[in-house]
């Protein structure tokens, strides 16, 4: 090996593992005994810089030897391999196996049961050996396996896009935090969505460190239990890790990934399988794996009594993603005393238990995904590490937008666009959101230019339905078109209701809707509702593409219903016998709603109450004409319903609960509160003694959208007062820094 080969090795890490690459050079416990370099050598030493600093120091075999330590530490076992196999002779001792078979080239063994411990040697390296049903080292599963998952996992769907695109030229890096404590979370995922990120106080975690302790220093992680809301980045975030693993980009010390779904899990839960059998049933890349190979890896790990992932003769890492869609009975306070057999065959749900509590496989680790309401169903003692997958921040909002739209004039003026509006600003925090709202901005521009964009939720999903059904009426004809959102709108309803996103045939037959209509709808609306199609005697599951889609439905389903003079659905029971909402009171029915919302006690109508508000405005109904038979509404409604919500504002109400009603006076495009307290702030003329609790609340809702505020939230600027820090103590704990 030559200085400008080694240097090849530094000039494929990147700046941040180059940082940590000169660092570690430093310190004398990872340079196999020799001297650390000095510091003031390192500290503006390029690479070319460092391969002499090392050659100097260490001679170029002890730079080689030391480079490995350090490529291994960094967790780059990819260049590791390479390194190793470009500087040392190959030597493999095959004496224990068997021989070299000339015509395929592959080690075979006259041995006929698996040895206990079976290893070879390969570029300096020990590698653990599969014996059956022929004797590969488990690098030659790996690399199989690898070599699938590229294909599988290098083309994705952004959104719920017919066309896959590659991962790559699509996926933009969310915002992870560690430590996040499991707990129900009964909040709406609307509310978890506006809590402020807030990198001061947050430990950041990177998507190729998940099983990094975060605190940097050295613990033993099993299980990962990742939370996010609905369409906040987590399975793509699954996608990008194991494509990183298949390319060798990252992870290299895990030898074979296992990623299932919960979705592809739910139609098996009545069967019964082994572990092999279920991963060849969910996994197909993996077929390749055979059986007995399999069941040879997993009895030499259960037969070991080794829980350590690091000392592991194999390290596996099973995936579960999407546990809040789970079907399964996971109820892993009970207590397990049945067979550990891995070849036995049992239920998914008592195999996926009995991996997660240890009985199978004790070094094996876990990654489970969920929705925060989820997370629970893992009890605390079985999580090593809990992280939370916050979304896009500000920069990472504008980077999707510019990857999405190369065009920079077009980029700059969506991205200007939504910071304009506080409501779509908040929301495109949701990946999923981002993308709806590109595919809506792209095609009003190339159709209208830039002059009437929406500016508020429900003009989002209006819009973004309209496109749907103008695209599915061109292939399947407007009858058709419409009478699916009809079907789809009243699904939407009925199983919000119920709390459902994942809907079986026997959810679909209370609805009324039967499963060849179902399948018809999901044909046509394939951005909106989805079949998710497994084995074809497999019970079929539909959902809605994202919560917020499914409750937009909703709440076009009973404006629906009240433009058609149906029954109104919201009224208390006793009500719904005895008459329907005459247009003339369509301000109390407003009123009815604002009232329900306001009695849940963790948000569940929040976001449906923005889009039914905001289907009140004519402007609104008249781009659904097709759908609302008789569409009712009028400024003077309107003008009730917003100094209706602006009386239960000033009531003393929780400071979510106002601020969603903030929301909601945007969707009916009324700004009069934000607009006289923002005058003041301009003026430098508030005075808080002065204050109505509506202005308060008002105020609060300002300043906890601005980013310039919560960096430094001085209250001196406000009142020095202790009604003033009450008031505004939410502020104070939003902020980065508070004075």
């Amino acid at each position: 090996m030559t200085p400008e080969e080694l240097l090849n090795f530094l000039e494929d890490l990147v700046e941040e593992e180059f940082l940590k690459f000169k660092w570690l050079l430093q310190q004398t416990s990872n340079l196999l005994g020799f001297p650390a370099i000095k510091k003031s050598h390192l500290q503006t030493a390029n690479r070319q810089d460092t391969v002499d600093l090392m050659v100097q120091t260490y001679s170029l075999s002890g730079a080689v030897k030391v480079t490995k330590n350090i490529l291994e530490k960094i967790n780059r076992n990819d260049l590791l391999q390479i390194l190793v196999s470009s500087s040392l002779r190959t030597e493999v001792d095959v004496s224990d196996v068997g021989r070299i078979s000339e015509d395929t080239g592959h080690l075979t063994s006259p041995i006929q049961t698996p040895l206990p411990q079976i290893q070879r040697e390969v570029r300096g390296i020990t590698e653990e050996m599969v014996p059956v049903p022929e004797p590969h080292p488990i690098t030659f599963y790996r690399q199989m396996l690898q070599s699938n998952f590229q294909d599988k996992f290098m083309c994705a769907q952004e959104g719920w896009a017919e066309d896959k695109q590659r991962l790559v030229d699509i996926y933009t890096e969310v915002y992870i935090t560690a430590g996040c404590d499991v707990h129900i979370n009964t909040q709406h995922e609307v509310r978890q969505i506006e809590n402020p990120l807030k990198p001061a106080e947050e430990t950041r975690v990177k998507p190729r460190d998940m099983f990094n302790h975060p605190s940097g220093e050295y613990q033993p992680i099993k299980t990962i239990l990742t939370n996010g809301i609905a369409g906040i980045g987590k399975t793509f975030l699954v996608h990008k890790f194991v494509l990183d693993w298949a390319e060798k980009k990252s992870n290299q010390n895990i030898d074979l990934i296992f990623p299932f779904t919960f979705r592809q899990l739910n139609p098996l839960r009545a069967e019964k399988f082994s572990l092999a059998q279920l991963i060849h049933e969910c996994i197909p890349e993996t077929v390749d794996i055979k059986k007995e190979a399999l069941n040879y890896i997993f009895k030499t790990l259960q037969s070991s009594g080794n829980s350590n992932y690091d000392k592991s003769r194999f390290k596996l890492l099973f995936v579960f993603d999407g546990l809040d869609e789970s079907r399964l009975h996971l109820d892993l306070h009970m207590k397990d005393s049945r067979s550990n057999d891995v070849k036995k065959k049992t239920t998914p749900d008592v195999l996926l238990r009995k991996l997660i509590n240890g009985k199978l496989l004790r070094s094996a680790r876990i990654w489970i995904t969920s929705r925060p309401a989820a997370a629970s169903q893992i009890p605390r003692q079985f999580v090593s590490s809990v992280n939370e997958v916050r979304g896009f921040t500000d920069l990472q909002k504008e980077t999707y937008f510019r990857k999405r739209f190369r065009d920079e004039k077009r980029a700059n003026k969506i991205i200007s666009h939504i910071k304009g509006s506080q409501s779509l600003h908040i929301m495109c925090h949701i990946p999923v959101f981002c993308w709806i709202t590109a595919t809506v901005l792209e095609d009003m521009i190339k159709t209208r230019g830039t002059g009437d964009l929406p500016k508020s939720l429900t003009e989002m999903y209006t819009e973004f339905l309209v496109f749907q059904m103008d695209h599915t009426k061109e292939k399947y004809g407007s009858e058709m078109s419409i009478q699916s959102i009809k079907s789809l709108a009243k699904l939407a309803y009925h199983q919000l209701e119920k709390g459902n996103l994942i809907f079986y045939e026997k959810d679909l037959i209370e609805t009324s809707v039967d499963l060849k209509e179902a399948s018809v709808i999901s044909g046509v609306f394939t951005e909106i509702f989805k079949e998710v199609r497994g084995r074809k005697d497999k019970e079929k599951m539909f959902s809605f593409v994202h919560l917020s889609v499914q409750e937009f439905l909703a709440a076009v389903y009973v404006r629906m219903s009240l433009s058609n003079s149906y029954k109104h659905l919201f009224l208390p029971q006793r009500s719904k016998k005895m008459h329907s909402v005459p247009k003339t009171r369509a301000s109390k029915t407003n009123q009815v709603h604002i009232d329900k919302a306001l009695q849940s006690p963790n948000g569940h109508l929040d976001l449906f109450l923005r889009f039914f508000l905001g289907l009140s405005l004519r402007t609104n109904q008249d781009k659904l004409k097709e759908l609302m038979v008789k569409p009712w509404s009028s400024s003077e409604t309107s003008q009730e319903t917003v100094q209706y919500i602006k009386k239960k504002i000033g009531e003393n109400l929780s400071l979510e609960k106002s601020l969603n009603l903030f929301h909601c006076l945007n969707e009916l495009n009324d700004h009069s509160l934000v607009n006289d307290i923002q005058q003041y702030l301009s003026s430098g003329s508030l005075s808080t003694d002065k204050l109505s609790a509506v202005q308060w609340s008002a105020l609060t809702f300002i300043l906890l959208s601005s980013k310039e505020h919560l960096e430094v939230f001085d209250l001196k600027k406000y009142s020095a007062s202790e009604e003033a820090l009450i008031r505004l103590l939410t502020v104070v704990k939003a902020s980065n820094r508070a004075l």
